[in-house]
């Protein structure tokens, strides 16, 4: 007999991994969050909520906080939102503490910079042992911890397991839809938020909502080629985890991504669009990953490319939409998968 999931801990207390907390517990389940930094325990602790990156929440007082991993080991899941660069050492720390078996939610999203992996392949190479799946979707953190009205996606290849996840974090406000692609689901939220800061850009340098929903358009294309080419599904992409995802995070300065590009496209550097800031903007590390994994296999990723050539100064924001601008006309439907 399957026995119902009663329990989560979270890794990370960043503004997400807080807000997913909340889910949790307002979901019903005993709720463990995992803190790296001892400032943000004792203000939760202290009832102040997470001041540093959630600031104005009340978190619930059933929520727990702790800064030892092992208190999580013994846990019916586990939602990893530690950033993507990061993932890797964080499941290590986990290793010891995991038992066989436990399910292993990613909710962090990008390609890891050193070895060009999805967070299911660095899941797969530092905690084997793990149930993997994957939640990703249009949710800004404050709105979910506010309780305002999120549909995500939770991709996990096995269903049963899925469906146990997905019953486990419903709430009325909060709605995962199922599916069993991985892969597809990694690749949008990864992709979106290197395109967010072309968008941002967009809007900065004042070039109009026409540019904007342009940019949105050709970039889900970049999406869904990249995600088939690693053999994810195009009909994931077009879902919440991919499009959904990118809509949201390309159309709001709320985003950190975005707002990272709208400071580029004003003249900003990137130390500049940068500082201050005490949340991860994952597009600025995946920007590099992306264009490097798309090179390996091929695959056409202009918008993508020119990104993250503006944040290694390899080129200027005009020059890289002059660059844009400039390629052949070709049919809308019919670009190519790979480089000629």
């Amino acid at each position: 007999m399957t026995l119902p999931i009663r329990s989560a801990g979270i890794i990370g207390a960043g503004a997400w991994g807080t807000a997913l907390a909340l889910v949790c517990v307002r979901a019903g389940l005993e709720t463990t969050l995992w803190a790296r930094e001892p400032e943000v325990i004792a203000d939760i602790r202290a009832g102040r909520g997470n001041t540093r990156f959630l600031p104005g929440i009340d978190l619930d007082t059933g929520l727990k906080v702790s800064g030892d991993l092992a208190d999580l080991g013994d846990l019916d899941m586990v939602l990893n939102v530690t950033p993507a660069q990061f993932l890797r050492g964080s499941l290590s720390a986990f290793q010891r503490h995991a038992r066989p078996g436990q399910p292993m939610l990613l909710c962090a999203k990008g390609v890891e910079q050193s070895s060009l992996s999805l967070m299911t392949e660095v899941l797969d190479q530092a905690l084997p042992l793990a149930r993997p799946a994957v939640l990703s979707g249009p949710s800004f953190a404050r709105e979910v911890a506010l309780g305002l009205p999120t549909a995500v996606t939770l991709a996990c290849p096995d269903i049963e397991l899925g469906e146990r996840l997905a019953k486990a974090l419903a709430t009325p406000a909060f709605r995962p839809y199922l599916a069993t692609d991985m892969i597809g689901a990694e690749v949008g939220g990864a992709i979106k938020n290197v395109l967010a800061i072309a968008c941002g850009i967009v809007e900065g340098r004042g070039l109009g909502r026409s540019a904007h929903a342009a940019l949105i358009t050709r970039g889900f294309a970049e999406m869904t080629r990249l995600a088939q080419a690693l053999g994810g599904q195009a009909e994931t992409v077009a879902g919440l985890c991919g499009l959904g995802d990118l809509v949201l995070t390309c159309s709001s300065p709320q985003s950190r991504n975005m707002s990272v590009g709208l400071a580029l496209g004003s003249g900003q550097t990137l130390a500049e669009a940068l500082d201050g800031k005490m949340s991860v903007a994952e597009g600025v590390a995946s920007a590099p990953a992306v264009r490097q994994l798309a090179a390996r296999l091929g695959v056409e990723v202009p918008i993508s490319e020119a990104v993250a050539a503006i944040l290694a100064n390899e080129v200027s924001v005009d020059a890289a939409i002059a660059g844009l601008l400039s390629r052949p006309l070709r049919s809308e439907n019919s670009a190519p998968a790979t480089h000629p």
